[in-house]
């Protein structure tokens, strides 16, 4: 039997690359004959472009000074920003809703842009810890946004507020093939929906400050005279601050890593894919990993088993559930390989059945 495995992270917890190779491990100890190909798979968040270099071969890895972040470039010339590998919430020591900004993932957009290697641009804006609207990412870039003294605005969605003239002629021209944004939601700037409302607090903001987020975000919208859009309010805004300076476009963070990655002939030419996530729920199937690989699967008329730390769903043959095989939560977050491990070789024994 050939399996692919090609899991999310479960997120703060282990990465995609980790899990698939644990789980592998783990079936590999039941079926030692079984061909196993790992393609672990990301959504444009945290991951991405760790699973891109290890699903295509030549990639370029390319350093940057800036936060020792990297970014990738692909042969055909399409280069991959990760806003998580940047300027994420994996790197505060704490929360810091209202200062947070995307200013150092600007600056590496900034050398990016002036690579003439560089045909194309995608930037995976997942895992943000700001809501600034992508504001500091367009002052790196070079954009003067001023208050009404004719000062720099303070950085983080704190400054928003105080703009008052918003210059983007300074700002590098897109790349000849276009500017996209991976991400796997498609929530507006504003409203209840909105960037400030629904992840905000999920960033360390109180009520309070997300009401204040929320009027910055409604002022630089108003400073700008733009429309709002699905996906504007992805990373605390950063495609709406981003389609000032350029006409980007949204696309799935999912669907595009898994044809960067060649998953769909991956998954043609084998006869089980096992796919998961940290939690299974009902949100799994819009945008997710989880949901891409599924829709891929039965697309090809594939079997498909689900590996996952949590599910909503009722148990079934078909998946396996940590904490169904963990005495507990912590045990199953604090020892991930081992539990994954032993998933893997569950798997194992019931499709040998």
């Amino acid at each position: 039997m050939k399996v692919l495995i090609a899991p999310d992270s479960f997120k703060g917890t282990i990465s995609s690359v980790e899990c698939a190779q644990a789980i592998a491990e783990g079936w590999l100890s039941e079926r030692p004959s079984d061909e196993i190909v790992l393609l672990p798979m990301a959504d444009g968040g945290e991951g991405t472009l760790e699973a891109i270099q290890l699903g295509v071969s030549n990639a370029e890895r390319i350093s940057t000074e800036v936060a020792a972040a990297f970014w990738i470039l692909l042969p055909d010339g399409t280069a991959i920003v990760e806003l998580a590998n940047i300027c994420g919430i994996t790197h505060l020591a704490y929360l810091d809703p209202l200062n947070s900004s995307t200013f150092a993932l600007g600056l590496v957009l900034k050398e990016v842009l002036a690579n003439p290697d560089v045909k194309k641009l995608l930037i995976a804006v997942g895992g943000s810890a700001s809501t600034d609207g992508g504001v500091g990412a367009l002052i790196a870039l070079g954009a003067r946004i001023l208050n009404r003294n004719g000062d720099s605005i303070e950085l983080g969605g704190i400054g928003l507020q105080d703009i008052a003239t918003i210059d983007l002629s300074s700002i590098p021209r897109a790349p000849a093939g276009g500017i996209s944004c991976l991400t796997d939601v498609t929530n507006p700037l504003l409203g209840s929906r909105g960037s400030a409302q629904i992840f905000a607090p999920q960033k360390g903001a109180d009520e309070e400050q997300v009401l204040l987020l929320e009027r910055g975000l409604a002022h630089l919208k108003e400073i700008a005279e733009r429309d709002d859009f699905p996906g504007a309010g992805a990373a605390g805004g950063t495609p709406f601050g981003l389609n000032l300076a350029w006409d980007i476009s949204i696309e799935s963070g999912a669907l595009a890593v898994a044809s960067t990655i060649g998953l769909p002939a991956a998954i043609d030419e084998c006869d089980l894919v096992i796919t998961g996530e940290g939690k299974l729920d009902s949100q799994s199937y819009f945008g997710k990993v989880v949901g891409t690989v599924a829709h891929l699967a039965e697309r090809l008329n594939k079997s498909i088993n689900y590996c996952v730390g949590s599910s909503d769903f009722p148990a079934d043959s078909l998946t396996i559930s940590l904490l169904d095989i963990a005495p507990s939560l912590k045990e199953a977050m604090q020892h991930p390989k081992e539990w994954l491990f032993n998933a893997g070789a569950e798997l194992a024994r019931r499709n040998s059945l």
